[in-house]
């Protein structure tokens, strides 16, 4: 494995353990507020859960990727994390989306 290639598989576990993290908390945030929530955060919700798909999808074409591949799909990975982490912190600190405590 050169090193490019060990980078990319770090990089590609690190990624992975990511999102399942953000799944979690999704599901946290689902659980925490059923009965609770607005359209709005169903909405919310399920817009996390599909952008977390396709940030899934685009880790598998990562692993079968050749190298210059590689570098955008990565770019592309990077600014989606970034991008799902702000959205995806919504909920924390005991809040729901729309900011209500939950109890």
């Amino acid at each position: 494995m050169n090193g490019q290639s060990a980078t990319i598989k770090a990089f590609e576990e690190k990624l992975s353990a990511q999102l399942q993290e953000a799944k979690s908390q999704i599901d946290g945030i689902e659980a925490r507020a059923k009965g609770k929530m607005a359209q709005a955060e169903i909405d919310a919700i399920k817009g996390l859960k599909t952008q977390s798909q396709e940030i899934e999808k685009k880790r598998q074409d990562l692993k079968t990727s050749g190298e210059a591949k590689a570098a955008q799909l990565k770019s592309e990975i990077e600014a989606d994390m970034a991008r799902f982490k702000t959205i995806g912190s919504i909920g924390h600190e005991g809040q729901e989306p729309g900011g209500y405590e939950v109890s």
